[in-house]
């Protein structure tokens, strides 16, 4: 059960990490305008030498920004509990913190899941129709890898879960 925890601590923390990078970093997608490339992020856009926040509300930004908050957030509190159960801290005797970990993991994974999604299917619709030379860059790839990471540290957390509770439903008949 321990080592499920564990790994499961392990991938949700490196998987936190990249949330908060991707989130906070401006490379998104390159592209090349006017013969400069030119990179954005969710919350600036550059060209060579200067860097401008997005000050128009796009919608698929937005959207895009508050998935990738939530699923800090989610994954975030997912750490926390994942911690209380790792350390057996009894604050609710019938509250489930491994069971709760792993629900909040999923969450996480389903939000940047969705965050993604949106981000992906909008460029690819808008730049691919408007500019030739564009690609997504490593901070879209760095979050497309924690999506995985949190989904793994949920099926750790659930995985240990059943551990714990098997025995415990054994016991009861």
């Amino acid at each position: 059960m321990y080592s499920f925890m564990g790994g499961g601590l392990f991938c949700a923390g490196v998987g936190n990490i990249l949330l908060i990078v991707s989130t906070a970093t401006d490379y998104w997608i390159q592209y090349r305008h006017s013969n400069n490339y030119m990179h954005q992020g969710l919350w600036r856009y550059c060209m060579p030498g200067k860097c401008f926040t997005h000050n128009d509300s796009i919608a698929h930004m937005d959207a895009t920004r508050a998935l990738m908050i939530l699923s800090l957030l989610a994954c975030f509190m997912g750490i926390i509990i994942g911690i209380m159960a790792f350390i057996h801290y009894s604050s609710f005797d019938r509250f489930d913190k491994t069971f709760a970990a792993g629900i909040l993991f999923f969450i996480s994974c389903f939000f940047v899941l969705l965050a993604m999604a949106v981000y992906t299917g909008v460029t690819i619709n808008y730049y691919g129709k408007r500019y030739g030379n564009w690609r997504f860059s490593w901070s879209y790839i760095i979050g497309w890898v924690s999506v995985v990471l949190t989904f793994f540290s949920g099926i750790f957390y659930m995985c240990a879960y059943r551990m714990h509770e098997c025995p415990r439903n054994s016991n009861s008949h």
